[in-house]
């Protein structure tokens, strides 16, 4: 049996995994309170950012922890478009969750629905992850841990989707993300540590792309994402911003216009002439 090491860089990469996942759900949280807020076009568009951010920030905190990831005796590549399609599964099940929440006419039903769906699609992704690993030997889960995985995602995400629907405020949001960004990094330890690894000694080279070659550039674009996202939702005026700067507009409109100097000594012209 090989010997896994799930941090071969020490604490960055979970520091840096657990960062990405807590900017993922402050973003999803802040457009999914955006969404519920708008109407039409608006609340789809907020909604889609949303899965999106979601999605993105778990995918990216699941890989980035993976490039501390190694086993003695073998080297490790990744199957490139099954990693891929972990992206779509997890941007795409998260999706559904969200919308969900947003368009649900009983909010309870929704958000035990939306929390089943967006954690089921939360574990999906991680292990639909872990299927493209490549490397020389067998790799074996313990089913309890695993069990304990899936459970422990669809409670994050059901809590995640709570916060959205109920939490107003930046500082709240903020604290909920923290939360939700240590929950998923706990699915992801938690399904981890499940991993056993029976190692095949071999000479043959392994199919597929090394982490740094196709998962961390991939992991930086997505990062980057997330952060040009962050900056245009904390730049976009809310609903409530919105409403006040229409209603200073019709104000502005409404008022008679100031009379002027010349207008104003009228009257008094009138009365220095006298009867007529």
């Amino acid at each position: 049996m090989g010997h896994l090491d799930h941090a071969a860089f020490g604490w960055l990469t979970p520091v840096l995994s657990y960062a990405m996942a807590c900017i993922g759900a402050a973003l999803g949280l802040r457009c999914t309170v955006r969404a519920l807020s708008a109407t039409g076009r608006s609340r789809r568009n907020w909604l889609v950012t949303a899965a999106s951010a979601i999605g993105t920030g778990i995918w990216t905190m699941h890989f980035v922890a993976m490039l501390g990831f190694a086993v003695t005796g073998t080297d490790i590549r990744y199957n490139v478009p099954l990693t891929l399609l972990s992206l779509l599964v997890a941007m795409l099940v998260v999706g559904a969750g969200v919308f969900a929440v947003g368009y649900g006419k009983d909010r309870t039903r929704a958000l035990l629905l939306g929390g089943l769906t967006t954690g089921l699609g939360v574990a999906s992704m991680h292990y639909l992850g872990m299927a493209a690993l490549r490397l020389h030997g067998q790799v074996h889960y313990d089913p309890a841990l695993v069990g304990l995985s899936v459970l422990i995602a669809v409670v994050a995400a059901t809590a995640a989707l709570w916060a959205g629907l109920n939490i107003k405020s930046p500082a709240a949001v903020a604290v909920a993300a923290l939360v939700m960004g240590a929950a998923v990094s706990s699915m992801h330890y938690t399904g981890m540590i499940a991993v056993s690894v029976h190692v095949t000694p071999s000479g043959a080279d392994l199919p597929g792309a090394t982490a740094m070659q196709f998962i961390f550039p991939l992991a930086v674009g997505l990062g980057s994402y997330l952060f040009i996202t962050s900056a245009f939702v904390a730049l976009s005026p809310t609903a409530g911003e919105r409403s006040a700067y229409r209603s200073a507009e019709l104000t502005d409109l409404d008022a008679p216009p100031a009379a002027s100097p010349r207008e104003a000594s009228a009257p008094e012209r009138i009365r220095a002439s006298g009867p007529l």
